[in-house]
């Protein structure tokens, strides 16, 4: 496949056609945020969130022909990249901070902010790889999609490694299996021929295998490596623990063993998001949809680093908002990943771990203050706004890998953001998360419009080396047909 090639132009439309769609895939669908006043909550606070599952399982519920569930914008926002500035080789901080600000699309009168925090894609160790394959094999993953697409996938994980590298392999269905233990990563056939031979059959003990594969990596623990588990899944757990709160709770026993976590979702009719979400979420991990073979080179081969090695742990975002400029305010997703202000300097408040390369973006929909003083509403004190005329303040904590307390950056946001010609990557960004918000029906952008979108992202494609961007206007096309 040449670069030019976008990663799903050897997938052909037919391969998705005539594929059941049962009502048993589960999604945690939050409630989206409101607009907020400034005067009364001046603050909005997040974890960072770097999973694209939501993106690549949205193309897959669109090449089926059906409107897509379990649509999370901040995750289709930064499935893409952006040609954010990366700090320097000797900076304090493993991450920049970009901001812009511009005319809301959909909403005259109103202003869009980005925030877009880069990482480094210097990996923070050389000492090698200690990976634990736990794969499901139980038999809701006997299906083309499923399995079988499983182990090409990886074969190409496999690829990335060699001797500084050791792979363990853990199997679960009824019961877990131990296929291999510590193998030196340059044993690459071997290994191979272990994915190959896989079977899919019985009932989905996966708590029992989740326990037996951080059993194997903390063994096998690399000081000062990347320790990681990499679960692969459709995410129907039906033995032992299995609701997202009991497999959260087992997860947090382990995420403070310094063993990180990916998962990988595969396969369509009773695929549980919600599960894979709140395994990676409460785990120090990341989750990723692979729909096809494609979708994981672009995870396990290109995004290798990003994926493998975290740079910068429980990194949080805090911005506090200008009454004088801004009057109201809401986040544009990130809807189950809202924290209490209070918990943004609790060190001890589990956020999202981002990974050498990631980048993760924000957007803030915005209401300018009006002129003259402003009437709070409040009858027993008086809120100032003062003459400053920045629009907001970053704030961003996070911890260095493996440590225990935080540090904070932050980034004021001056008048100087605002533009009238916003770059390409703004326009293509915005039109991604104006495309979701139409996709969820947001109640509060009923001036989202799909095709709008559509023309905004075909028109701020770029260089788009692997054609994904020009793939998303084909994806809204789809969904254009499909909703009439």
């Amino acid at each position: 496949m040449t670069q030019e090639m976008g990663y799903e132009a050897q997938v052909a439309p037919e391969e998705w056609r005539d594929v059941p769609v049962e009502p048993q895939e589960e999604y945690d669908d939050s409630p989206e945020q409101p607009f907020q006043d400034v005067a009364t909550s001046p603050l909005s606070t997040f974890a960072s969130d770097v999973d694209t599952a939501s993106y690549s399982n949205l193309r897959r519920q669109l090449r089926q022909g059906v409107a897509p569930e379990g649509v999370r914008i901040e995750e289709l926002v930064n499935y893409f990249d952006y040609d954010y500035p990366a700090p320097a080789p000797d900076a304090a901080d493993p991450f920049t901070v970009t901001t812009q600000v511009a005319d809301a699309p959909w909403a005259p009168g109103h202003q869009l902010a980005m925030i877009g925090v880069q990482a480094t894609d210097a990996t923070p160790t050389s000492r090698g790889n200690n990976v634990v394959f736990l794969l499901d094999v139980s038999g809701s993953m006997d299906d083309p999609n499923k399995l079988p697409l499983l182990a090409e996938s990886f074969e190409l994980l496999v690829e990335q490694l060699d001797e500084r590298d050791t792979v363990s392999i853990v199997t679960y269905a009824g019961s877990d299996q131990v296929l291999a233990d510590s193998v030196p990563g340059d044993r690459r056939d071997e290994l191979v021929r272990t994915l190959r031979d896989l079977r899919a059959g019985g009932t989905t003990g996966g708590a029992a295998g989740l326990r037996t594969a951080y059993e194997l990596a903390e063994k096998n623990f690399v000081d000062g490596g990347n320790n990681r588990v990499v679960l692969a899944t459709d995410g129907d757990f039906n033995v032992g623990p299995s609701t997202p709160e009991q497999l959260t709770e087992l997860i947090e026993e382990h995420a403070r063993s310094g063993v990180y976590i990916s998962v990988l979702g595969f396969g369509m009719g009773n695929l549980k998001d919600s599960t894979m979400e709140a395994i990676a979420d409460h785990g120090n991990g990341n989750y990723a949809y692979i729909d096809t073979i494609n979708e994981a080179r672009k995870v396990l081969v290109d995004e290798f680093d990003s994926t493998m090695f975290v740079v910068a742990q429980d990194l949080k975002v805090q911005v506090e908002l200008n009454p004088a400029t801004v009057s109201r305010y809401r986040l544009l997703g990130y809807d189950n990943r809202r924290l209490e202000d209070e918990e943004f300097d609790d060190d001890t408040k589990d956020a999202g771990d981002v990974g050498a390369g990631h980048a993760v973006t924000a957007f803030y929909e915005l209401v300018p203050a009006g002129d003259g003083p402003q009437d709070d509403g409040l009858a027993y004190q008086d809120v100032e706004a003062g003459d400053s005329t920045d629009f907001m303040t970053v704030h961003v904590r996070y911890k260095q890998p493996g440590a225990a307390t935080s540090a904070e950056v932050v980034f004021p946001v001056g008048p100087d953001a605002y533009t009238t010609r916003p770059t390409s990557d703004f326009r293509f960004a915005s039109a991604v998360a104006e495309f979701g918000l139409a996709v969820t029906g947001s109640a509060h952008a009923e001036g989202a419009d799909a095709g709008r979108a559509r023309e905004r992202a075909q028109a701020a494609t770029g260089e788009d080396r692997y054609g994904l961007r020009a793939e998303f206007v084909t994806l809204v096309d789809t969904y254009r047909e499909i909703t009439g």
